[in-house]
């Protein structure tokens, strides 16, 4: 017969394996949360690794439904996140773009998970109040409701709606005009491409959009432009000048953020990655990562759920 300690430690030993496996049913789900509240994997990662410190810590019989607690834990870790990164972009040398991921082939086949990780919708969330956007990506992109969000943010459900309307609004307002297929933007892109290897100025100007923005961020490590360029014969130049020598074999096409993109390699390793917008056939934003301490995320595919 088993003594008192003896039964303790296989309550607290079943205890653990439970949060364990409920931790890891749900991490894929919890890291999409974070990383499409913070636009940063590697803040993403670590909202987990808290997550997971107070999650370890919670009484799981009190717990009704374990993926909303899960969820309510990263939103608030990513919430206190969210403002620390804040004033960490104060300072940042240049643009600040979200960081790159490598995706799996289903994300994009998921279009609504899709849309809300490409590379210009991350940067319309940017433009929200952090509370705005997680209130925002909760409801519209993981269909939460009112209740859970609100506990999760700490508002009342009826401040959340009042929230969800408004950022609703904002980001409408920004996001891209519509709906593109994949096929459509792997032809721009390997258009652009083709033009871009061969540095035909002409051929550039036929595929970018009048009004292009191109989006460079080298986090004061690497040479970047420091402010968005706009309009295509700027920035079909800009490209001559910068892609000078660069061979079919070094630039590749890669599903990041589960949308086509180039990525180029020198001597094997990552050293740009190139995400694209794409409105009525043409490239209309270029986005591109230059940054090492955000191209980690580069060398695996990552899974992402909802």
């Amino acid at each position: 017969m088993k003594s008192e300690h003896e039964r303790t430690e296989d309550t607290a030993e079943r205890r653990t394996d439970g949060a364990t496996e409920a931790f890891v049913a749900h991490r894929n789900l919890l890291f999409t949360v974070a990383y499409e509240m913070l636009g940063s994997a590697a803040d993403a990662e670590d909202v987990l690794q808290e997550t997971w410190l107070r999650w370890a810590g919670v009484d799981l019989a009190a717990v009704r439904d374990r993926r909303a607690y899960l969820v309510r834990i990263t939103t608030r870790q990513a919430l206190i996140r969210l403002r620390t990164l804040g004033r960490r972009k104060e300072s940042y040398v240049g643009t600040w773009l979200p960081e790159p991921l490598l995706t799996t082939p289903d994300v994009a086949e998921d279009v609504e998970l899709a849309d809300s990780v490409s590379m210009a919708m991350m940067l319309v969330l940017e433009t929200l109040a952090p509370t705005e956007r997680a209130v925002f990506v909760l409801r519209e992109v993981f269909a939460l409701g009112y209740d859970e969000i609100a506990g999760a943010v700490g508002k009342s459900p009826a401040a959340v709606r009042q929230i969800t309307h408004r950022a609703r609004a904002h980001v409408a307002a920004r996001r891209p005009r519509g709906t593109v297929s994949p096929a459509e933007t792997q032809h721009a892109l390997a258009a652009f491409q083709r033009a871009a290897e061969t540095g035909d100025l002409q051929s550039l100007l036929d595929i970018l959009a009048p009004d292009v923005v191109f989006m460079g961020d080298g986090g004061g490590v690497k040479q970047a432009i420091l402010q968005p360029l706009v309009g295509a014969d700027e920035v079909a130049r800009l490209l001559v000048a910068g892609l000078g020598g660069i061979t079919a074999s070094s630039l590749r096409p890669a599903q990041v953020n589960a949308h086509p993109a180039l990525v180029l390699r020198i001597n094997g390793e990552v050293d740009t990655v190139v995400a694209v917008r794409v409105d009525d056939g043409r490239v209309s934003g270029l986005y591109s990562m230059r940054n090492p301490a955000k191209l980690s995320h580069m060398r695996r595919e990552t899974a992402l759920c909802r």
